[in-house]
Parts: C-alpha cells; structure tokens; sequence
C-alpha cells in the first residue's frame, strides 16, 4: 500500500511489477500450507520476490521525486537481511528453521519501524484519503472472509434452529466488529492523519503495525466460529474457543491501540470489553458453543451502544 501511494497507478511499470507480484504472491500462498516441509524453499524464494518487487517500485518512485532514497536505502538493507535468512532457514528443518525464520520476520518488520525510523520519517507524502480508505477496505475484505467462515461451519450441517442461530450470532458479531471500526473512528482517523505533525510515522504505526492485531483478531475469531457452529451445542475444543474469545478481544485492543496512536485518547469502553471477554473464556469453558456466542454477542452490543451514547453526548 506504501508504495502504490507514491506511484503512479497508470504507470506501466507499475502495473507490471502488480501483476508480478500477484503471480509470486499466490505461489507464496500456494507453497504455506507445506512450508515447514517439502515447498520450504519455494514459500521463501516467492515471498522474498514480492519484498524485492516493493522495493523496486519504491527506487523507481524515488527517480521520479515521489519517494526518498535515504529512507528507501534504510529498510532496504533490513528487507534484504530479512529476505536472506528466511532463503537460508528454508534448507534447514527443524529448530534451526524456525528460529531462523523467527528472526528473518522480526528484522524484516522491525526494519522500517525502527531500525530506520528517523528516515522513515521522510520517506514520502502520504494521500491519506486513498491510503485511509485501503487499509479500511483491507478490514472490509478480513470481514468478509469471516463471513465465508461462518457459511463453512454451517455447510455441513443441517440448518436446524441450532445451526441458524449460531450464524445468526456470529454474523451479529461481526456486524459488531464493523461497528467499530467504522461508525466513526475510521473517519476521525483520516482526519487526524491529515492534520498530523509526523503522518509518515503515525500511519506506519497506526495502520501498517497496529493494523496486524486487527487482523489477526479477525482471523482468529473466524476460526473460533467455524468451529463453535460445526458443534454448536457441544463444549468448544480449548484451542477454538480461544480463537473466538480471543479473537474479539485482540481485536478490540488493537482498535483501542489505532485509536490511540492516531486521535489520542484511550477507549476505556473498547479495553473494559476486551476484560470481559477474556473473563467469559476462563467462565464458559465447560457450555456449549452456542453460549458463548451469545456472551461475545452481548459484549459487543453493550459496547456499540456504550460508545454510541457517548458519541450522543459529545457531538
């Protein structure tokens, strides 16, 4: 997203490069499933051309003034030791792999951030209103496989009063979840971002760190809810009933954090549920899955309309 907001989307070489990168992308995607085992390489070798793709639209950015080389020199040097050490896991098994890849991801995400982050800061001018509006469609899209999810967890059963009520409860979530993201935060952090003193290092905090937790709470509550409606009136497996509990309250911490990194203020109401929800996983351990999903239902509802009278009160 940083790179396609410093370039010229009708540029051929851009459109090239994404259609590269899409080729190598869905090679990476292809190879996971099987990247600890015989696709290692492969799964490594097709990331690292994406990474390399990037930092190729940024020096062509730079060369036409609409990046800084300095700063693109920066995090080049950590995407490189990066990409290096996850080629150099991938002929490794075992332990050795896994601490090498460890350590390839936390240099090639920690690079920018801070590694070279008093560089970073002047990296580019950012359009916020497009780079705001991809990082909220992102969010969209994580919702809408959650969506997919849910229909998964049903598709095998028959749709009894159980089954439609789990969905039914689930799709309630993740309406809750759009809620919050969208009803105003989305719109007053744009606003903030446009006015920011540092909007470079606001926005790679707030959307393109912060932003991880989100997804990876969206990710993780998808997974607890194909689960908890496949057995819907059986006790939740530990592992999926952290997903879903988990998953929410993830998500709301991050929110709380993007609030936070890009208007100011802490969302007492967002933490408070995220309490609660990690208080209902200690709970309803031993019920069936339809109630707990009545409980995260319950939590997000109170939320939205927490939020909803205080927003009320304070036009």
């Amino acid at each position: 997203m940083w790179a396609a907001n410093a370039t010229d989307p009708r540029s051929p070489t851009f459109r090239a490069a994404l259609v590269a990168a899409l080729v190598s992308i869905f090679v990476t995607g292809l190879a996971l499933p099987h990247a600890f085992g015989d696709d290692a390489t492969l799964f490594a070798v097709s990331y690292a051309v994406v990474r390399f793709i990037h930092l190729g639209l940024y020096v062509d950015a730079s060369r036409k003034g609409n990046a800084a080389m300095s700063a693109i020199v920066g995090f080049a040097a950590a995407t490189t030791a990066g990409m290096a050490l996850l080629i150099a896991g991938s002929f490794f098994g075992g332990a050795t792999r896994t601490i090498l890849w460890l350590v390839a991801i936390a240099i090639d995400y920690a690079g920018p951030a801070w590694l070279t982050r008093e560089r970073l800061a002047g990296l580019q001018a950012v359009a916020v209103a497009h780079f705001a509006e991809r990082y909220a469609l992102f969010i969209l899209i994580c919702l809408g496989e959650s969506i997919v999810a849910i229909g998964v967890g049903a598709s095998h059963h028959e749709l009894d009063f159980g089954i439609v009520a789990a969905v039914a409860l689930s799709l309630l979530i993740v309406v809750g979840l759009w809620w919050t993201y969208f009803d105003r935060v989305a719109d007053d952090a744009e606003e903030h971002l446009r006015r920011h003193d540092n909007p470079v290092l606001a926005a790679a905090d707030a959307y393109s760190y912060i932003h991880l937790l989100l997804v990876a709470g969206i990710v993780f509550f998808a997974f607890g809810s194909e689960w908890a409606i496949a057995g819907v009136n059986h006790e939740l497996d530990p592992v999926a009933r952290a997903g879903l509990f988990g998953g929410v309250a993830l998500y709301l911490v991050g929110h709380a954090g993007f609030r936070l990194r890009i208007i100011g203020g802490v969302d007492e109401y967002e933490l408070l549920a995220a309490l609660v929800l990690g208080i209902q996983y200690v709970l309803l351990a031993h019920v069936a899955a339809w109630v707990g999903l009545v409980g995260i239902a319950l939590v997000l509802l109170a939320l939205t309309f927490l939020e909803t009278r205080e927003v009320a009160s304070h036009p």
